[in-house]
């Protein structure tokens, strides 16, 4: 207890300024995969891209990203384990975002995308499991977590090899593909809407005091819905057909799906801040509440807002500063993406990463959007997919783990020794 009250100012400085690191990181390496789809299939270019997930990337860590930070702050570690040694919790979260930090920031200069729930899982697990005992870590919980690896990919893999069948049905194998897909991109574009819109009504204004009950969200989701979807129709007008038949006409459908992929990519945006803010903010959320609580470990902390603030500028300013070496190369290695398949891709990895976020579940998303992207690929057969790519994603995921645990314990014992 006499640390805590001792060093807590240090040790609430140190938590700000690794958290924000570790968002940084975030940024700087998740970001990228978050908009790489809507960049590779040159629906926008690379700096339309980093203004629009500027903008959503910070109103999602805002506004929608509270519900997960109690998931990675609570649910790995036993914090009883804690409860006589509470200074060990603060340097063991301390370590973890550091740690995982710094794992970002290599991968990040090397173009790896990596997994940031995998590096702060691992992280937390790591100085968990050796600087206090393997009984303080929540197995069950890390399971949890564990499987939603898979489950995610899984889930976001059928979504987009769904969608983009339905867009072959519906759109490309009808007599007139041009006129079909004029006609079905509002229904599509209000799915966009809704998505995003019901995550916002249902959990995110909890940090700006509303209360508002589930059935005046469905009412306010739908509303943005129709009206996303009608300014869909407005700005689809503007699109004009270039050709009766032949290539021609396949592009004039793709021009339509290349401007629908602005509205993926702000919904693509909006779900990974919500999300993945988590990361970044949940340990320091942790550290606040042991400080604030005078040493006394509490079971149930909340998130102030200026915290998520931290998680949305870091992960921003990790964006402006690195994004652009993996945007630029994400979208286009997996798989050929045009902006119909990668509309499906982004809708389905979307629609995963927000359901998450709404039911508390911390994903990975890149495990997530891989799984959308090879998704969309196997619809068109599995000679669309650079499986060696692929395979190099995989092997930097299983590298991920290990090697935030190693860094984080590390870097716990030295915080151990420099301020026990």
């Amino acid at each position: 207890m006499s640390i805590i009250l001792e060093h807590g100012n240090s040790f609430l400085l140190l938590a700000c300024l690794f958290g924000f690191f570790m968002a940084w990181g975030i940024g700087a390496n998740d970001v990228a995969n978050a908009m790489g789809t809507s960049v590779g299939s040159k629906a926008i270019t690379i700096k339309q891209a980093i203004i629009i997930a500027i903008i959503f990337e910070f109103a999602g860590a805002w506004l929608a990203g509270g519900e997960v930070t109690s998931t990675i702050r609570k649910g790995i570690v036993d914090t009883s384990s804690f409860a006589d040694r509470p200074e060990l919790l603060v340097y063991g979260m301390l370590a973890s975002l550091l740690a995982a930090g710094i794992w970002l920031l290599i991968a990040s200069y090397k173009g790896w995308p990596v997994s940031t729930t995998h590096s702060i899982v691992g992280a937390i697990v790591g100085f968990a499991a050796v600087g206090i005992s393997v009984d303080a870590v929540y197995w069950s919980g890390v399971a949890g977590i564990a499987m939603s690896w898979i489950t995610s990919p899984l889930m976001a893999g059928t979504l987009g090899f769904l969608l983009f069948k339905s867009l072959q049905k519906l759109i490309f194998e009808a007599k007139d593909p041009f006129l079909a897909a004029k006609k079905y991109v509002p229904f599509y574009t209000f799915i966009v809407g809704f998505i995003v819109a019901s995550v916002t009504f249902t959990k995110g204004f909890k940090h700006l005091g509303l209360d508002i009950n589930s059935s005046e969200a469905m009412l306010y989701s739908v509303i943005a819905g129709l009206v996303l979807a009608a300014l869909g129709v407005y700005m689809k007008k503007s699109i004009k057909r270039d050709a009766n038949n032949g290539q021609l006409q396949i592009q004039n459908v793709e021009k339509v799906f290349a401007l629908l992929m602005v509205f993926t990519a702000c919904a693509m945006a909006f779900a990974h801040g919500s999300n993945d803010v988590a990361n970044a903010i949940g340990p320091v959320a942790a550290i606040i509440g042991v400080i604030q609580a005078g040493g006394e470990v509490l079971d149930k902390v909340n998130t102030p807002s200026w915290v998520l603030l931290i998680g949305g500028g870091g992960i921003v300013a990790g964006l402006v500063m690195y994004g652009h070496r993996v945007i630029a190369t994400v979208g286009t290695n997996i798989t050929e993406l045009t902006p119909s398949r990668g509309f499906a891709a982004t809708l389905a990895t979307a629609t995963t990463v927000v359901v998450a976020s709404g039911i508390g579940m911390p994903i990975s998303t890149t495990h997530t959007l891989v799984g959308a992207v090879l998704g969309v690929g196997l619809a068109r057969g599995l000679a669309a997919i650079n499986m060696r790519v692929v395979g190099s994603i995989f092997a930097s995921w299983l590298v991920t783990l290990p090697a935030g645990a190693i860094l984080s314990v590390i870097i716990f014992f030295i915080l151990k020794a420099s301020f026990g």
